[in-house]
């Protein structure tokens, strides 16, 4: 067999979501995350298309982190015919368990939906994407590492993750590949964490690679700073508390629910949060805060000291949880003084839409834009402006006030980007993907200024061939 080694980007190319990286050594297969596209339904229809290459060819996956958008295709390889190993961190491996499954739940709801409305019109049935036993059963296929744990997955192939800062389990994966004699080290940031963040540790710096692959989704701006994010969280909450309206706050379930309970409790008396009535309506963040809490050595040295004094970094004497239809219905009827913290984390779907049909039209009630909001979604709608909103048919007009919170960002911006490549020796080429194509090509020119070549901006399918780094 002729010599082989070489990477193909099939997803997050001049987009932010769908990650999905081939990497052929020899006659060897490695599939590094395999991600559901997320944004207009158009976007969406794409994940139900086949993969372009052969599943069964497909000899390992390396899973970077549990984010829907890295692992959320993975029981559709399953089921394509995939039956190799998934390595990832311990505490991705966990979060999957609960993001999977509750992505085939919210598949079979929607192809119920559709089906009613199919019979209804005689049309023929259509299928879910996956099932939650397709999730469920995609776990027993998972092998847990732990950071700093160098492994051999295949001949020729070594792993090792290291702490990419960004959600729990989240990881940097250095691959060594071998053939033919020679040896290329790749490193993918997976998506890096935003320095300074609550509860995690900072992103691991790197100094060996021949070829870096770095996420660019806030390639074209700098967050704002911490001190700055929480003094305007503050100035929101209180500002809302005299309007005596509600707060909704759309989270992502893995992260930034977890974060925003964290800035509840160390702000407690400072933000006034007792005259609230706090409410974490997802099943879904539910279960992964009780992840969070299990995983104790993977917090940063402040929120393991704050555990050692006060108990868990998420506990607050005024937060319901609400695990239940019944329990989320009845916020609904609640007109002032609760913070609803709810899913989806761009507003597409789950219990946030609700509690926009009961508020959003209020002018006492806030928004608050805590996360990334992708093109075409109902939260980058709201960022942008817009004055109605569908909701089950229906139009809604907007009159809460809508707060982006943009320092709250799990992502590096485009200074924390460079300053984490920047501990590479000796500039080793760099591909750059998970952004849409503005910031993209911005920070790929900040790149090239700082003297980095050369750098790629892969569309989807492009090959790199990694004896000489060129195109292939």
């Amino acid at each position: 067999m002729s010599r082989q080694l070489s990477l193909q980007c099939f997803g997050a190319t001049r987009e932010v979501t769908g990650s999905c990286h081939l990497l052929r050594i020899g006659g060897r297969r490695v599939l590094v995350d395999c991600g559901l596209i997320q944004g207009t339904p158009e976007d969406e229809a794409r994940n139900a298309q086949p993969f372009p290459f052969d599943a069964t060819e497909i000899d390992a996956v390396v899973l970077t982190h549990a984010h829907i958008d890295h692992s959320g295709r993975l029981p559709l390889l399953v089921k394509a015919g995939f039956d190799g190993p998934i390595y990832t961190h311990a505490a991705s491996m966990d979060l999957c368990a609960i993001l999977l499954k509750d992505s085939g739940y919210l598949n079979e709801r929607e192809a119920e939906w559709e089906n009613r409305k199919r019979e209804r019109k005689q049309l023929p049935l259509i299928e879910p994407l996956y099932t939650m036993a397709d999730a469920q059963a995609v776990m027993h296929q998972f092998k847990p590492l732990q950071y700093e744990q160098a492994i051999e997955i295949l001949p020729g192939v070594r792993l090792r993750l290291q702490d990419a800062g960004h959600i729990l389990g989240s990881a940097i994966a250095e691959l060594w590949l071998t053939d033919a004699g020679e040896q290329r080290k790749l490193v993918f940031s997976g998506d890096l964490g935003h320095r300074g963040a609550p509860i995690l540790r900072d992103p691991t710096a790197i100094q060996e690679a021949d070829l870096v692959i770095l996420e660019s989704t806030y390639g074209d701006r700098a967050h704002r700073g911490w001190d700055s994010t929480w003094a305007e969280l503050e100035s929101v909450l209180l500002g809302a508390s005299h309007e005596r309206g509600n707060v909704l706050i759309p989270a992502f379930a893995v992260g930034r629910t977890q974060e925003l309970l964290h800035a509840f409790k160390l702000n407690y008396d400072k933000w006034q949060l007792d005259r609230w009535t706090i409410f974490l309506d997802s099943p879904m963040a539910i279960e992964a805060t009780e992840t969070y809490r299990r995983h104790v050595n993977l917090y940063d040295k402040e929120t393991r000291q704050l555990r050692e004094e006060e108990g868990s970094p998420f506990d607050l004497p005024n937060l319901h949880l609400s695990r239940n239809v019944e329990d989320s219905m009845g916020i609904n009827r609640i007109q002032s003084g609760a913070i609803i913290i709810a899913g989806s984390g761009m507003c597409s779907g789950g219990r946030i839409k609700h509690h926009f049909k009961h508020n959003i039209w209020r002018h006492n009630c806030h928004v608050l834009i805590v996360g990334f909001q992708a093109r075409g979604t109902l939260g980058r709608r709201l960022v942008d402006g817009v004055k109605q909103i569908t909701l089950w048919g229906e139009t809604v007009s907007v009159g809460a006030k809508i707060h982006t919170i943009g320092g709250f960002s799990a992502h590096a911006d485009c200074h924390g980007l460079r300053d984490w490549y920047q501990h590479f020796k000796g500039k080793p080429p760099l591909v750059l993907v998970h952004g849409e194509e503005e910031a993209m090509d911005m920070l790929a020119d900040r790149f090239r200024a700082d003297g980095v070549a050369p750098v790629f901006t892969p569309k989807a399918g492009d090959k790199i061939d990694l004896f000489d780094m060129r195109p292939a």
